[in-house]
C-alpha cells in the first residue's frame, strides 16, 4: 500500500494547505499570469521543485524577498544547435542558465552529420546530466541533401525511431528536405510517419501558397526560418508556430517583431538557432531577444509569454512555462519588467548559483578530419564570367549575380571534403567579405561540415586549410603564408571543451585577425559556415559543386 503521507503528491497538497512548510517562498512579488497575460501580485510558494501556491500566509524554510521584483517563467529556446555555441552541453548550460534560459529544444544534426547516431547519443546522454532541461529533437536530415558528403552516413526512419524512447528525446528535428516532403519521397515520409503524434519541426524558408499548405499538412508544425513578415504570417495562418530567430548570422528579430501581439503570442516563440559564445557573453541569449522585443514596442507580458509558455505548450512539455500551482518552478526574478535585468534565476526552485556544475567531460579526442591538404593550384577556380554567391550581412540566404572572377570585391571560395573520400576541392566565387588580403577557413560548414575557405590567393587558402587539418578543426585566419589566428574545435571539428570565457577570447582574436585582412563582415566565420548549406536559397557551394537551391541542382560555376 502506498504511504500517502510521504508521497510527493501528498507533500504538495500539504504544503499548499499550509500543513507543512514549503521549501521556498518568494514574498510580495509581481508575477506573470501567462494564461490571462497579466501581471499580478502575490507570494509564490515552492516545494520539491514545484509551485504550490500563490496566496499569502504560507510558511517556508526559506524566504526570498520579491518586493519591487517581477517574476516570469524561465525562458525556453525553441530551437538551438548547441554545437554552434562551440561549447559542450555542460558549458552551454554554464553560459545560458544564469541568463534565464532554463530549457532548450536542441537539434544535434551538426554532430550527427559528422558522427551519425553516435552524435545524437552524445547529446541525449549529456542532456541527462544537466540541471537545465535540454530536450533533443532527433535529426531528420542526415545528410541534409544528396549534393554533399557527410561523415554520419544516412540516418533512416528506423534508426531514428530506435532513439525515440530515450527520456530526453522529444520529436523529429527540422525537416529541411522540402522537396522530399512535397514529392513524397519514401524515406522522408517514413520519418514523418514514424514520429506522427510527436512534435515535428519545420525548415521552410520562403515557402508559401499551395506548397506551404502541403508541407504543413504533412504534420510539420513549426518553422524558425521566416525572414519576412508576410511569410511568417502565412505560416501562422496555416497552423504553424513561428520561432523568431536571432542568431549570430541569421537575425530576423527586427523584421518579425511587429508580428508578435497578444493575439499571436500563443503561436510565436524565440530561438537562437546558431549563436556563438562571443554574442552570448556580450549580448545574452533568449533574454536578449525578449529585451529587444520589448524595446521595439512589444508588451512585456506578451514577450515573456512567448519566451516561455507558448514554446512549452507547443512541444507538450507538461507543467512547464507558467507561474501557477503544479508547474515546475523554473523562474526568473527581474529588477524591472522592461529591461530583463536579472536578480535571480531558479531552476526547480533552486537558485542557479547553488546548483551543481555538470562535468564538461574530456573524452579522448579523435581527429575527425581525414582530408589531404590540396596544392594551391587545386584551389584556383575557373576564370572569366562566373556565377557569384552574394553574402548578405545578417542573413543566411544569399543573393546571386554573374560577374568577372577578378572583379573588385569578389573572393575565391573553396569547399574540401573532409572525411577521407579524396575528392578534389570544389571552387567558386563569393562577394560580401570585403577586399581580403588573406584567407579565412572553417571546419564548421552546415550541415555536412566539410572544410570551407574564402580568400584572396590560393596560397593563403592552402595555409589555412592545412592548419585546420592539423588542429582537428576549428577556425583559422591566414595572411602572407602564415596563420595569424586559430581556434581549435577538436570535438567533431565543431566544439571545444574550453570554458565560455576562453571561447569568447578566442572569437575576439579571430575577429580582430579577420578585420586585419580586410574582412568587413561582423561575423565572418558563421557567415562562411552557411555558404555550404544547400537548403537555404539562393546559391551555395558544397564539396560536390555549386548548388542552385531553387532548382535543387548542381550548376557550372562558369556562366553561360
Amino acid at each position: 500500500m502506498v504511504n500517502l503521507s510521504s508521497a510527493p503528491l501528498a507533500r504538495r497538497i500539504d504544503a499548499a494547505m499550509g500543513r507543512i512548510p514549503c521549501d521556498l517562498l518568494i514574498r510580495d512579488v509581481h508575477y506573470l499570469d501567462v494564461f490571462s497575460c497579466r501581471f499580478r501580485q502575490g507570494d509564490i510558494a515552492i516545494i520539491d521543485g514545484a509551485i504550490v501556491g500563490l496566496e499569502p500566509g504560507l510558511k517556508a524554510k526559506r524566504v526570498l524577498d520579491g518586493r519591487g521584483g517581477w517574476l516570469v517563467p524561465g525562458f525556453i529556446d525553441a530551437h538551438v544547435h548547441v554545437e554552434s555555441s562551440m561549447m559542450v552541453p555542460a558549458h552551454f548550460e554554464q553560459a545560458v542558465l544564469g541568463l534565464g534560459t532554463t530549457s532548450a529544444i536542441c537539434d544535434p544534426h551538426e554532430l550527427a552529420n559528422v558522427q551519425g547516431l553516435d552524435g545524437i547519443r552524445y547529446f541525449l546522454d549529456a542532456a541527462s546530466t544537466l540541471s537545465m532541461d535540454l530536450h533533443v529533437m532527433l535529426s531528420s536530415c542526415v545528410p541534409a541533401t544528396h549534393m554533399e558528403t557527410n561523415g554520419g552516413g544516412h540516418l533512416d526512419a528506423t534508426q531514428l525511431a530506435s532513439l525515440a524512447g530515450h527520456p530526453r528525446a522529444l520529436g523529429l528535428a527540422e525537416m529541411m528536405n522540402m522537396p522530399g516532403v512535397l514529392n513524397r519521397e519514401p524515406d522522408t515520409l517514413a520519418k514523418l510517419q514514424a514520429f506522427e503524434g510527436r512534435p515535428v519541426d519545420g525548415h521552410c524558408p520562403l515557402l508559401s501558397g499551395q506548397a506551404l499548405s502541403a508541407y504543413a499538412a504533412a504534420g510539420i508544425s513549426s518553422c524558425h526560418e521566416s525572414s519576412q513578415v508576410d511569410e511568417a504570417a502565412e505560416k501562422l495562418t496555416k497552423g504553424m508556430a513561428v520561432w523568431i530567430r536571432e542568431g549570430s548570422v541569421a537575425r530576423d528579430l527586427e523584421t518579425l517583431v511587429p508580428l508578435l501581439t497578444l493575439a499571436t503570442s500563443t503561436s510565436i516563440g524565440f530561438c537562437t538557432d546558431d549563436r556563438n559564445p562571443y554574442d552570448i557573453a556580450r549580448d545574452g541569449h533568449i533574454d536578449h531577444l525578449v529585451r529587444t522585443a520589448i524595446a521595439r514596442g512589444v508588451a512585456p507580458e506578451v514577450a515573456y509569454r512567448a519566451a516561455s509558455w507558448s514554446v512549452a505548450r507547443h512541444y507538450g512539455l507538461g507543467r512547464v512555462g507558467a507561474v501557477a500551482p503544479g508547474y515546475q518552478a523554473d523562474l526568473v526574478l527581474l529588477e524591472d519588467m522592461h529591461g530583463t535585468v536579472i536578480r535571480q534565476v531558479l531552476k526547480r526552485g533552486v537558485p542557479t548559483s547553488e546548483l551543481p556544475s555538470a562535468e564538461a567531460g574530456r573524452s579522448a579526442v579523435v581527429n575527425s578530419i581525414r582530408a589531404s591538404v590540396p596544392e594551391a593550384a587545386d584551389l584556383a577556380g575557373p576564370e572569366g564570367q562566373v556565377h557569384v554567391i552574394e553574402v548578405l550581412e545578417g542573413k543566411i540566404i544569399t543573393g546571386r549575380r554573374v560577374d568577372r572572377h577578378d572583379a573588385p570585391g569578389i573572393s575565391r571560395l573553396t569547399v574540401l571534403e573532409r572525411y577521407g573520400g579524396g575528392s578534389r576541392p570544389a571552387n567558386a566565387y563569393v562577394s560580401g567579405f570585403g577586399a581580403l588580403n588573406g584567407a579565412i577557413a572553417s571546419s564548421v560548414a552546415h550541415d555536412s561540415h566539410n572544410l570551407s575557405v574564402v580568400g584572396s590567393t590560393p596560397e593563403d587558402m592552402r595555409v589555412a586549410l592545412a592548419a585546420l587539418v592539423e588542429s582537428a578543426g576549428g577556425f583559422c585566419v591566414a595572411r602572407n603564408g602564415e596563420v595569424i589566428a586559430l581556434l581549435s574545435l577538436p570535438l567533431g571539428g565543431l566544439m571545444s571543451t574550453g570554458s565560455p570565457p576562453e571561447l569568447k577570447a578566442g572569437i575576439e582574436a579571430l575577429r580582430e585577425a579577420s578585420r586585419a585582412i580586410g574582412c568587413q563582415l561582423s561575423e565572418p566565420f558563421l557567415q562562411l559556415a552557411f555558404l555550404s548549406l544547400p537548403v537555404i536559397p539562393s546559391l551555395k557551394l558544397t564539396d560536390k559543386g555549386l548548388v542552385d537551391v531553387e532548382r535543387f541542382a548542381l550548376i557550372d560555376v562558369r556562366a553561360a
